[in-house]
Order: structure tokens, then sequence, then C-alpha cells
């Protein structure tokens, strides 16, 4: 009996043949998929990933860790212009695709570039998702914006911070009033 040798994902060295770099990326796409049942994902939701994650890569013709921005920009838009898809479709896609590259940045960036020379880049991002950046106004640094409160439980008018409740008739404070209310 021979035995054979075994590559771990961990030791890396260059890829030569281009079925090593196709059972490289099944290998990540794999690993991906195995931390979502590691996690408690529904097998239709992996299901779904991995048909997102191999129509990107079908898409691509070539290799997933070459991808960049303007990639992830041409299937998103194949996607909802050409395929007709409902931009909820395109945006599920989206996130599967920025949650794959953030596993692979964060747990095989080292391997990828050692075995292929490339550096990996998020190709999702708020531009390409449709995600709005996040809004500052209800910054934890930032106080809330003091409001003219009107009660109408009879309880009279009093400057606040947006949301607070005002005295009910009979006691001296209450949950919200639901009264009208005014900028400053």
């Amino acid at each position: 009996m021979t035995l054979a040798v075994v590559r771990s994902i961990g030791t890396p060295r260059r890829l030569a043949t281009a079925q090593e770099y196709e059972d490289f990326e099944q290998e990540l796409v794999d690993q991906f998929l195995l931390a979502g049942v590691g996690a408690g994902m529904a097998d239709s939701s992996i299901a779904d990933d991995r048909r997102a994650l191999f129509e990107f890569v079908r898409f691509l013709g070539r290799p997933v860790w070459t991808s960049g921005p303007e990639d992830a920009d041409r299937f998103l838009a194949d996607q909802r212009k050409v395929k007709r898809l409902a931009r909820s479709t395109v945006q599920s896609k989206a996130w599967t695709l920025a949650q794959f590259f953030d596993f692979l940045i964060a747990r095989y960036q080292g391997d990828i570039h050692a075995l292929t020379g490339h550096v990996l880049v998020q190709p999702i991002d708020e531009f390409n998702t449709g995600r709005p950046r996040a809004s500052t106004e209800h910054s934890a640094s930032r106080p809330p914006r003091r409001r003219w409160t009107s009660c109408s439980t009879g309880g009279g008018s009093r400057w606040g911070a947006r949301g607070n409740s005002c005295p009910r008739p009979g006691t001296t404070w209450s949950p919200r009033c639901g009264g009208g209310s005014g900028h400053v």
C-alpha cells in the first residue's frame, strides 16, 4: 500500500494547472457554504447562496479571486436589465457575494495570495448594492433635535426631545402621548 500526499488548504503552494485552479475555487466555495451550515443556515438558503456564487463565477469566466467592483457592477446590471430579475433578488445576490468575499478576505486572503499571486478585493460596496450610506441623523454621538410637543391629553405643550412624553391630567408623567409636534 502506498501513501498519498494530502494537501491542506492551510499549506499554500503555487497552483500550476487549470484543474488545480478549478479545484481550489470549488474548495473556497465549499468552505463558505460549510461555514453557513455551521452557523445554522437553512438548507434552502445554502442552496440559494451556492446558486448565486456559481452564477457569478460562470458570468466572470475566470477565477473568482480576480474579480473587482467593475465585474460585480456588470453582473448585477446583467441580472437586473438583461435577465429582468426583481430588485430584491438582485440585492440578495449582491449580499451573498459580499458575504462570500468578506469570508475569503477574513479566512483565506493569505492562502489565495500565496497560491495565485492575487490580492482579494471586496467587489460589493454601497455603490452597487443599493444600500444607502449610514445616516448620521440618528448617530449616538449627536443628540436628538428638540421639538415642540403638543399633548392631546390635556397636559399642555412643552419643548422636549423627539419622542418624549407629556404629563397626563392627574399624573406627573406618562408614556408617549401621541400629540402633534412641529420642528423647532
